[in-house]
């Protein structure tokens, strides 16, 4: 059976803006042995599933400066401290989109990477989703806003158009849902 290993130290040398990096040193149950692991620490994550009345999604295009590409993604971003998930999903999608939804449900939680990382992403759909104002990107987005039909998604991801695994697991949560997705093939 696996067990957790204890940790004995943990160190955080370096922040950054949107993470840190923490060094804990454990020791494995199995061996007994000391290890130094490192952990990315960033606030929690959310991402936002915009939909139209007419089953469109609002989706965005920017460049990924870790790929070197410019990814096709949902909204999303950091929960600011003080924040809730709602609250900063709401935020999130005004501020990249300048749409707004007056119906919001929670989809999903993820850990990112748990190899890496301690925080949770979560996930939530935005229904009836209309433009409020234009978008109000900080100064380090550039951002395209793109709406796709919904039925589209799921060929988006086989042929890896969409690629960015967050977005993908925030999909598989939508198209899971009981008589949320419908049969897309």
């Amino acid at each position: 059976m696996v067990k957790p290993w204890r940790r004995v130290r943990s160190n955080t040398p370096r922040s950054f803006r949107v993470f840190s990096v923490r060094t804990d040193t454990a020791v494995s149950p199995r061996t007994g042995l000391e290890h130094d692991f490192y952990i990315i620490e960033s606030s929690d994550w959310v991402n936002v599933i915009p939909v139209t009345s007419d089953r469109k999604v609002v989706m965005i295009r920017q460049y990924r400066h870790g790929s070197r590409e410019v990814t096709l993604e949902i909204p999303g971003g950091l929960i600011d401290p003080g924040d809730t998930p709602g609250g900063a999903a709401s935020r999130e999608l005004l501020e990249e989109t300048g749409f707004a939804s007056d119906d919001w449900t929670k989809i999903g939680e993820v850990n990112p990477n748990p190899a890496l990382f301690g925080n949770r992403c979560y996930t939530y759909l935005a229904r009836d989703v209309r433009r409020m104002k234009p978008p109000s990107f900080d100064q380090t987005e550039d951002i395209e806003e793109v709406l796709l039909p919904l039925q589209d998604i799921p060929g988006m991801i086989r042929t890896g158009e969409i690629d960015h695994a967050i977005v993908i697991a925030a999909f598989s949560f939508y198209f899971l849902r009981d008589n949320e997705g419908g049969n897309f093939r």
